[in-house]
């Protein structure tokens, strides 16, 4: 009993330290609230009256619920294609960068590749310098690349930073003695890699594929320069048009003859398209969750 008196003492925290606590806590809701509301008033937004959003009474739950603006986002056919295109790209870009990534460092990783020193200085050279926009775009109208899904890949195939990253991952994780033992049973390197090296790397693989995939899903800057045919348009650059020129297409507007109803709609539909492009990378983000921290962790760590 006296012992257990003791523990409970000696386990008691001070005074300074609950005030410590309740600061810390407080300053964390504070940045939760400040990243979560922006994203949860776009929510409600989106199906608010938003005559009461310029009222300013949305700010907690959504007022006058509607569903018009999903309803016309839904119907046009652009979105629709926007989306088909943004998923090819997201789906081909990030297995072409994931191959490539995962192939170079892994090669990269390897104490007997010859020249490996002056590869990764090549590789690190084009992390601070680079041709600039003109010439990269010139370098991609020569190759016949315009008005292609590739001009917004190959260009791309490979991020310096991922690689380094990458590397890191095999050099720490994968050790010298199980290729020789697997070099011993005559297995090459190619087969060493796809059947040993990958199924230990599922880590690292889910932190490229998210990378990656993010970055193509998000991106709208290389088809604003490169694509020219609105049929190749991923669905980021018709949400651009939407917000931030204000393009809502005809199709969603067109029974509409009042100029105040337009307004009206297009403010729907522009909180709207923001949820419908951020669903796709949410239902992504929870099937690699587990292996983001551990593969970003153990990347990160200089070897």
């Amino acid at each position: 009993m006296m012992g257990l008196l003791a523990m409970n003492k000696t386990t008691r925290r001070s005074k300074e330290d609950k005030i410590f606590d309740l600061i810390n806590i407080f300053l964390v809701a504070i940045m939760v609230l400040l990243v979560v509301y922006p994203l949860y008033f776009i929510v409600i937004a989106s199906i608010s009256n938003p005559n009461m959003i310029y009222e300013g009474k949305v700010w907690l739950l959504p007022k006058d619920i509607t569903f018009e603006g999903y309803q016309r986002i839904f119907s046009d056919s652009k979105i629709w294609l926007g989306y088909k295109n943004s998923i090819i790209y997201t789906f081909v870009g990030t297995l072409v960068n994931v191959s490539c990534t995962l192939m170079a460092a892994y090669a990269l990783s390897r104490r007997d590749l010859y020249g490996r020193n002056l590869i990764m200085f090549l590789f690190l050279f084009t992390m601070f310098f680079s041709g600039g926009l003109i010439p990269t775009y010139l370098v991609v109208k020569n190759l016949g690349l315009l008005n292609t899904m590739w001009a917004l890949i190959l260009p791309k195939a490979v991020a310096v930073w991922n690689v380094i990253v990458a590397r890191t991952f095999f050099q720490t994780s994968i050790p010298n003695e199980l290729l020789e033992a697997a070099k011993i049973d005559g297995c090459s390197d190619a087969k060493f890699f796809w059947k040993i090296v990958l199924p230990l790397s599922k880590p690292i693989v889910a932190v490229m594929v998210l990378f990656y995939a993010v970055g193509h899903w998000n991106s709208y800057f290389d088809a604003l320069i490169y694509l020219n045919n609105e049929d190749l348009y991923p669905l980021q650059l018709i949400l651009r048009n939407i917000l931030i020129q204000n393009e809502a297409s005809t199709q969603m507007m067109s029974d509409i003859d009042s100029l105040a109803a337009k307004q009206r709609v297009s403010e729907l539909i522009k909180y709207g398209v923001i949820i419908v492009a951020s669903i796709p990378l949410l239902v992504l983000y929870p099937f690699v969750q587990k292996y983001f921290v551990k593969g970003v962790m153990i990347g990160g760590i200089k070897g």
